[in-house]
């Protein structure tokens, strides 16, 4: 049975356009507060980003859970990651962020995190799912949900984010600028690294309800890296809007990103013996990080697009590192979900113990140039049966053998084929993508 409502990460979608709307985020509050109902004392931690429409979102879902007999935590402002930990902390049934992550102010959205802080099951979705098909019905006065404001969420999340060093690491001597993406992680992160010791120069940290992701985090770096090289600092962190992710400027100015980050970590941590002999990336990650990790005697392997496919194959393989090009890092012995702050911790202790620069880091891997080309679906087509289109690729993949390859993919939210070629040689990678871009829009056409 296919989910109608909830897609890989969570409900998402333009604020006023269902189902981005009151009406609809109340009864999705109460779904969720009719499916927890059967567990002993239920309690929700709800949190959210930035945006302007969060306290809205925030009241409806109150309204739907306290009407089905939910007591819930309000934890205010925070990063998605935090919403993970304390759900776990608080002992919670569920926990609940209101945010579109990296998508502009007008969208956001609303996921879950089950008690153990991890995305949801599909079985739990979809019984959420059942109940949004009945009508609301409030519980007996004398059962309605109580509702608690958490004043100290902020100061918990920072005291877990700085376990994640050992207690003898600080990071004074780094000069760092960090990158708020005027998003949730405004008021933590720049704590968090303060308190270790970095001289800190913080930029997008003022959060007004329309500026989170505008020209600044993990998703538009240009005025970060500005930002490094003019206070000749050590490096940049950019966080997305949520938290979530991750990305890095080196001292030169040059973006590390989510690919290269895991490189860093895993390499580090096979040095102390704590990275498992599992790493875990995605159809998207470069060759290059492929070939890194399996020169250092690990294990790659790859998993569907999604930070949800991410921890299911890591999981499967018992591994600890996982993550995406796009900076979603996962590190399972600190959080089972992406946490750009922990990441970069993690990083910022490689660059401690090591003492070697994010630049030097960052060489641990040889990035493959990689094309990427969206193609506009005139016509349904199916790139997998289509002959003409299977040839193209075939013809690319002789022709680069062992030194690149090649990967389409239907977009999930758009009538669009993603082509990407990758391979050492630009011009090459270039010339081939275009070609088997040119004969998928054709046979779009002709369909």
């Amino acid at each position: 049975m296919g989910r109608k409502y909830f897609g890989t990460d969570g409900i998402r979608g333009e604020i006023g356009t269902y189902p981005m709307t009151p009406d609809f985020v109340l009864k999705l509050g109460w779904a969720a507060g009719k499916v927890l109902a059967n567990q002993k004392n239920p309690l929700v931690v709800i949190g959210k980003d930035t945006r302007i429409s969060g306290y809205m979102l925030e009241s409806a879902l109150e309204a739907g859970l306290v009407a089905a007999g939910v007591d819930i935590r309000l934890l205010g402002p925070m990063p998605t990651p935090a919403i993970a930990y304390l759900t776990k902390t608080f002992r919670a049934s569920a926990g609940i962020v209101v945010s579109a992550s990296h998508n502009p102010y007008q969208d956001n959205g609303v996921k879950f995190f089950s008690s153990n802080g991890t995305k949801l099951e599909d079985e739990t979705e979809l019984a959420i799912e059942s109940y949004l098909e009945k009508d609301i019905v409030t519980v007996k006065s004398s059962q309605l949900g109580k509702v608690v404001r958490v004043n100290d969420a902020a100061g918990r999340y920072i005291e877990f984010c700085k376990r994640a060093l050992p207690s003898d690491v600080k990071l004074e001597g780094l000069k760092i600028v960090v990158d708020c993406a005027n998003g949730a992680t405004y008021h933590v992160t720049p704590h968090v690294l303060a308190e270790l010791g970095a001289e800190l120069i913080t930029v997008a940290n003022s959060p007004n309800g329309r500026n989170i992701n505008e020209d600044c985090g993990a998703t538009s770096l240009d005025m970060l890296s500005k930002q490094v090289v003019l206070h000749e600092a050590d490096l940049g962190i950019a966080l997305d809007g949520d938290g979530d992710r991750l990305m890095m400027i080196d001292h030169t100015g040059a973006t590390v990103d989510g690919d290269e980050i895991l490189a860093i970590i895993a390499k580090h941590r096979l040095k102390n013996q704590t990275s498992g002999n599992d790493i875990v990336g995605t159809l998207m990650s470069n060759l290059g990080l492929e070939q890194s990790i399996q020169k250092m005697g690990l294990n790659f392997h790859r998993a569907n697009v999604g930070d949800r496919y991410v921890m299911e194959k890591l999981k499967t393989h018992d591994g600890i590192l996982g993550g995406e090009s796009s900076g979603h890092i996962i590190i399972r012995d600190r959080i089972e979900t992406g946490d750009g702050t922990i990441a970069a911790l993690q990083v910022l202790l490689a660059v401690i113990e090591t003492g070697r620069s994010l630049h030097e880091l960052k060489h641990v891997m040889t990035k493959y140039p990689q094309t990427l080309i969206n193609v506009d679906l005139s016509g349904p087509v199916d790139v997998n049966q289509n002959s003409k289109i299977q040839e193209a690729v075939q013809s690319a993949e002789d022709q680069l053998g062992q030194r690149g390859r090649v990967l389409l993919r239907a977009s999930g939210t758009q009538p669009l084929i993603r082509v990407m070629v990758e391979g050492q040689d630009e011009t090459e990678t270039t010339e081939l993508a275009d070609g088997i871009a040119e004969v998928v829009a054709a046979e779009a056409l002709a369909s």
